[in-house]
Parts: structure tokens; C-alpha cells; sequence
């Protein structure tokens, strides 16, 4: 069904969507971010009713409401026709991906959704309060999970692997938060620094390939040549057509001229800073980074005032880590990034937990630009006695 110009039609196919086997709808691409950002409804059982729990997030706020099942064609076209430029609906048997254009033309596409035989995973839980519900769903076998190792080919998690399943499933709850920040109507160009065993490869192309449909490019590049050999090897197993992989240092990587979206996932030390300054260089529109051994200002500190709890080398080490992040933010907001520090997974599975995620705004703070850093952050950085590598790479045109 598309290019349809009519509210009419959107609203007959709100008021026919299966109530009863919805799993969550999404609505997102905001025309006006100071009334919502974006909604998200699920169907929740209160006193034995099927209603619609919604969802609204508005800047730092998120405000719950609740729908009778009546109610929710009206609602949902609302906001289609009035806020939101793009909704994803997701059912235990098809899936929905909806597009409105600045003219009103509506595109709405469908997929069936594959599902488990046991019917007790094809319909969600309605519980109010129930408990965390993954994109990927135990029970619904996925083919580069099974591939990987993580699922029985029943769609079972492996026990052992229930960790790295919990990690796909909140990487791509990281990356639906900023789906609306990639282009829908072309070709999204992703570029994976340190790819590794590329589980969080494969499951962002999974995700944005085979459940979003979107058009994507997405190459991962690694270091070590035998896991980039096998690595590619599963990407033509699986067809997933969009997904190429590349043996080769990050400092060095020229294959591209413009990207969407840079991820750089546990690369060692100042390779981080190397994939930011790229990101940076490219205008990726998302960045997503889990820095990792973050040694360099360990070196460096020193300051006379925090020598005290410096002299503790586990202290030190620790502080100098969340410094060098927090100084990477800071310098990503100064090129135009909106900026945050996020807990990726829990400490009990990891210590390497905090993601730096950052979205293309267009906003630089005053007097960052060609100074090579904001009075207030060159301070800091005086302070402690510390000069990171990605200050060095973004403003190296300016120290020359």
C-alpha cells in the first residue's frame, strides 16, 4: 500500500491491526520535539480489560497514559496526521512500517513475522507489570543467533549465552532510540570499528535490515584477519547481502567519504579516538562508542590537589577512564553533537559498560570553534596536566 494521500485510508488500517496480538507500536521522526519526542504504546491487562499503555517521552520527561483498544485508531492517527513522520508496529504475526511525507502522502509496508511454533511466544504479555521484553525474543529462533551460538535452533538461548543475548537485546534498544536520526528514504551507510566476533554487528544489521527494512551498507572492520574471514563467511551464509567485512587498522581506514552512523565497540585505547575523529570528519549523524582500556590519561594526570586518591592505582586507573569519556563527550558536543553517557550493560557482566552515544545537532558551542577546545574545558584539562588524543585529531588543522 502506497503512496496512499489520505488520513482515511491509515485510520482503516489502524482500526483493523489484530488489538489482541500487538506487541508494541513506535511512533517517531517528531515534526515538534517540544510536544513529544516519541510514543511508544503496548497493550497491558488491567482488571481483565485489554487496554493500550502509552508511553510519551519529551525531552528529559516520559508521561504513561492509558487507552481503551476503541480509543487507539483515533489516537494513533492523530499523531500520525499532526507529529510524527514514521510509526513501526509490531505484531506476533506481521509487522508494519509506516511513513508519512511532508505533502500528507502516506506508505505503509508489511512483512509477515516468523514465529515459534509454541504458541505460547506468538502473543505478548499483557501484564501490567510485567517483566523486560526483549526485541529479540526468547523462543523465536533468529538465524545469526542460532549461527553464532547464542540460540538452539528451537529458539532456545543457550545457557551460557544468556549474557550476550540480554547485550544484542539492549544494543538495539539503543539503536530504535535513534532510528528517526537515519535516512528513510535512501541507503544507510554504517561503519563498525572493531568489529570482533561481530555479535552486535549482526544483530544491527538483523535488526535494521530484516525488522525495520531498511536499506543499509554496513561494513566491519577488525584487525585479525581469521575472524574477519569467518565473520564473512556467516554474512554470505545468512545473505545478508548489506553486511561486508574488512581486515584493517581504524587510524587508517579511508574506505568511506560519507557515514551515517559510526559504532565503535570495546576498540582498545586511543583506536576510540581515532573512530570518533572519523565519525566527526564524515558528519555521521549517530555515533555509538564503548570505549575500552582507556590507559592514555592514566599516564598523564597530575594534579597536586586529587594526589591523595591518586596514589591508590585502582583509583587512578578508574578516574582516569571516566575522564577520558567524559572529556571524549565534551568534545563531541563542541562539534555540534548532543551528547550522552549511558550504562550499556550491568557491572556484574562487564566493567567496560558505558557508551558514549552522540547525535548529529548542528548546535557548537560558542568559542569552541577553531580554539581547540571551550575555556571551561581547556581549564580541566589544564587542571589535571592531561592532553587526550581526539582534541589533537579534531583540532589538528588548527595546531598546524
Amino acid at each position: 500500500m502506497k503512496g496512499i494521500p489520505c488520513m482515511d485510508k491509515l485510520r482503516e488500517f489502524f482500526r483493523q491491526l489484530p488489538d489482541q496480538n500487538i506487541i508494541q507500536i513506535t511512533l517517531s521522526n517528531t515534526r515538534d520535539a517540544t510536544r513529544a519526542a516519541k510514543v511508544k504504546l503496548r497493550p497491558v491487562l488491567i482488571r481483565g480489560k485489554v487496554s493500550f499503555q502509552e508511553t510519551l517521552y519529551r525531552g528529559t520527561q516520559v508521561f504513561h497514559s492509558n487507552l481503551e483498544k476503541e480509543e487507539l485508531a483515533e489516537r494513533l492517527t492523530g499523531y500520525m496526521e499532526s507529529l510524527f513522520g514514521q510509526a513501526q508496529i509490531s505484531c506476533a504475526g506481521m509487522e508494519a512500517n509506516i511513513l508519512v511525507g511532508k505533502k500528507g502522502t502516506v506508505t505503509i509496508k508489511t512483512k509477515k513475522r516468523n514465529n515459534s511454533d509454541d504458541n505460547t511466544n506468538r502473543f505478548p504479555n499483557m501484564s501490567h507489570d510485567r517483566s523486560k521484553r526483549y526485541i529479540l525474543r526468547e523462543g523465536e529462533p533468529v538465524d545469526f543467533l542460532v549461527s553464532l551460538g547464542v540460540q538452539t535452533p528451537q529458539g532456545r538461548i543457550v545457557k551460557a549465552k544468556y549474557d550476550k543475548f540480554r547485550q544484542i537485546n539492549r544494543y538495539l534498544e539503543f539503536i530504535e532510540d535513534i532510528l528517526e536520526k537515519l535516512p528513510a528514504d535512501r541507503t544507510i551507510r554504517i561503519v563498525d570499528f572493531g568489529c570482533g566476533k561481530s555479535y552486535l554487528t549482526f544483530g544491527m544489521y538483523y535488526y535494521l535490515n530484516r525488522l525495520q527494512g531498511r536499506d543499509i551498507r554496513v561494513t566491519g572492520l577488525d584487525l585479525k584477519e581469521d575472524v574477519i574471514r569467518h565473520c564473512g563467511e556467516l554474512a554470505h551464509k545468512l545473505r545478508y547481502d548489506g553486511l561486508t567485512f574488512m581486515q584493517g587498522d581504524i587510524s587508517t581506514f579511508q574506505d568511506a567519504e560519507k557515514v551515517d552512523m559510526v559504532v565503535s565497540l570495546h576498540a582498545c585505547d586511543k583506536a576510540t579516538d581515532y573512530a570518533l575523529e572519523k565519525a566527526v570528519k564524515w558528519g555521521a549523524s549517530v555515533i555509538l562508542a564503548v570505549p575500552c582500556c582507556q590507559h592514555e590519561l592514566n599516564g598523564q594526570m597530575q594534579c597536586r590537589e586529587l594526589e591523595p586518591v591518586l596514589r591508590y592505582g585502582v583509583i587512578r586507573e578508574r578516574m582516569a577512564a571516566l575522564i577520558t569519556d567524559a572529556l571524549r563527550a565534551d568534545l563531541l558536543e563542541e562539534q555540534g553533537y548532543d551528547t550522552q553517557i549511558l550504562e550499556f550493560i550491568d557491572m556484574e557482566h562487564t566493567p567496560k559498560n558505558l557508551m558514549i552515544r552522540a547525535v548529529k545537532s548542528g548546535r557548537i558551542r560558542p568559542g569552541s570553534a577553531r580554539a581547540g577546545g571551550s575555556a571551561a574545558l581547556e581549564h580541566i584539562m589544564e587542571f589535571l596536566h592531561v592532553d587526550p588524543t581526539l582534541k589533537e585529531l579534531l583540532y589538528e588543522e588548527d595546531n598546524h
